[in-house]
């Protein structure tokens, strides 16, 4: 996969991008991202990318022509572009793994107050990456970056994606490593005792409580079988 980030700030992404499993992937040639300076576009002497919005307000707005002419210079047949805003439709798993699918991302980062809205008319789509507001887009470009970069074929080991949060609808149930016994916090017997098929249902049952308990709107969405209304029904059983 390619991965080409417009922004007014490309210093901001090198140190996380070299980093951990993004970096890993960058080295190996899973996926490549290059960054485009949106100012380098700015057709006047002092490079201005933003002007006052027309009707008035507060704050400056992000120019048509710097950023179409930087979206024109990347984009190809194959190109999927994405503005980053908080109007924005909410960002999830699922559309993480429709965006792994894709073989050229453009991520366009906003700031300022904002973008101009005709902008918007060349992109394929908004995102936001929650139900706040962030100097610009760039941190949100990096959420998409990490969580596709991990969906791609040799990023990491497939099975280690399968049971994340949110990839079954659930929350995850909660993990632990030795020592068995940590100042008296003990982990629970189940995990010790080598019964895979006890282990597996009871990673289940503290998926779904913990979902009910942090996220019940999730659970909303899920088809609940029987057993698991038990489970919701007798959550003592499982502590």
């Amino acid at each position: 996969m390619r991965i080409t980030i417009l922004t007014l700030f490309p210093e901001m992404f090198e140190s996380v991008f070299a980093s951990s499993i993004v970096g890993r992937a960058r080295a190996n040639g899973v996926v490549s991202i290059d960054f485009v300076q949106i100012r380098d576009f700015a057709l006047d002497t002092y490079k201005h990318v933003d002007d006052t919005p027309f009707g008035g307000g507060a704050g400056m707005v992000m120019k048509c022509q710097p950023v179409l002419d930087a979206l024109a210079s990347v984009r190809g047949s194959d190109s999927y572009c994405i503005s980053l805003t908080p109007s924005g439709t909410p960002y999830t798993q699922d559309k993480a793994h429709v965006l792994a699918a894709k073989q050229h991302l453009i991520l366009l980062c906003g700031h300022y107050e904002g973008m101009d809205a005709r902008i918007g008319h060349h992109m394929d789509e908004e995102i936001s990456i929650g139900d706040y507001v962030l100097t610009g887009g760039e941190i949100g470009a990096m959420v998409i970056v990490d969580s596709v970069t991990r969906l791609l074929d040799g990023a990491i080991r497939e099975e280690s994606t399968k049971e994340e949060s949110f990839e079954n609808g659930l929350l995850e149930y909660p993990q632990y490593t030795k020592p068995a016994d940590y100042q008296g916090d003990r982990v629970p017997d189940v995990l010790v005792s080598g019964n895979h098929q006890k282990i597996a249902a009871w990673r289940h049952a503290q998926a779904l409580l913990k979902t009910a308990a942090v996220r019940p709107d999730l659970l909303r969405k899920q088809q609940l079988s029987k057993e698991d209304e038990n489970i919701l029904a007798h959550p003592e059983e499982w502590q």
